[in-house]
């Protein structure tokens, strides 16, 4: 071989995806062309999308899906602070909390939920004021309860993941400067935690958004619910059921969205020259940047 002969590159040829993207496709086209086969009126579900029961019932999906997860981030924000807290009291109550409601199914907690007055006649405090549980039950309330403080326990580990990634120094930091512990987790550790928990925090919410379709079990007036009254009448069960996950996808993208851009709201400050700077200038920073909120 002379030093002058040419290097010709060959490219390497990966047959295997080609036949892998052959497959794929092929699966798509039976899966397309079964469905378009089938005996579906998809002008049914097109017809059903904008009516008047199933958009309410969408509405009420997004306001229980809110405050459900409003519940559940205030729930876990305490939980999580009660389980990294060195008073073994709390934080043993915290652990069971989270044992308790992350290891039971969420169906069960909503049924239990609206069937309390089975174990709890009346509620209220003894020789004050008493109330009937079943009238103060609803389904609304019921769903919240479920859903919320199921929610919360989740929530819990993601809030302690989130105060365990902040660095120990500035904790450490913080006291020197005087600032108390309260002080300090809500100035100092949180801010900086909500970079890890937001993004596992916004998967969560679109996962509530689906989950609350399980409160159509305790007779809340969702979207599935929705759609289930109205096919129980007119017997277009796959045609509906296709309106209600149409739905689900639309909310579900939109939020995805709002979370792209909260999590790069977040991501803001952490250059490298950010991170360089000593612990005692960054807590400042810290303090600065909350006197400015």
């Amino acid at each position: 071989m002379t030093g002058n002969a040419d290097i010709v590159a060959v490219p390497v040829r990966h047959y295997g995806r080609w036949v892998g993207a052959a497959v794929v496709i092929a699966l798509l086209v039976v899966l397309v062309y079964g469905f378009s086969q089938g005996n579906i009126d998809y002008g049914t579900t097109w017809q059903y999308f904008t009516a008047d029961t199933i958009v309410s019932g969408m509405w009420n999906t997004l306001l229980i899906s809110l405050l459900a997860q409003a519940l559940g981030v205030g729930l876990g924000v305490v939980a999580a602070v009660m389980r990294t807290s060195k008073n073994p009291v709390t934080s043993a109550v915290a652990w069971f909390y989270i044992w308790f409601f992350r290891g039971t199914p969420v169906l069960v907690q909503l049924l239990v939920w609206y069937n309390l007055s089975l174990v709890f006649p009346t509620i209220g405090l003894p020789g004050i004021a008493s109330w009937d549980t079943n009238s103060l039950m609803t389904p609304f309330l019921a769903a919240l309860l479920g859903l919320g403080i199921n929610e919360g326990a989740y929530m819990a580990e993601i809030v302690r993941a989130g105060i365990g990634s902040v660095d120990h120094g500035q904790t450490e930091a913080a006291h020197a400067l005087g600032l108390s512990p309260t002080k300090t987790m809500r100035r100092i550790v949180l801010p900086q935690a909500m970079r890890v928990i937001i993004p596992p925090t916004g998967n969560e919410f679109i996962n509530m958004l689906k989950t609350s379709s399980l409160a159509y079990a305790v007779q809340f007036d969702e979207l599935l619910l929705s759609a289930v009254g109205i096919y129980s009448s007119n017997l277009m069960v796959i045609e509906l059921l296709f309106t209600v996950s149409l739905w689900y996808l639309v909310l579900t993208s939109v939020f995805s969205v709002g979370q792209y851009y909260l999590e790069r709201r977040f991501s803001r400050g952490t250059s490298r020259a950010t991170r360089s700077r000593g612990l005692l200038g960054q807590v400042a920073a810290n303090l600065r940047l909350g006197r400015t909120r």
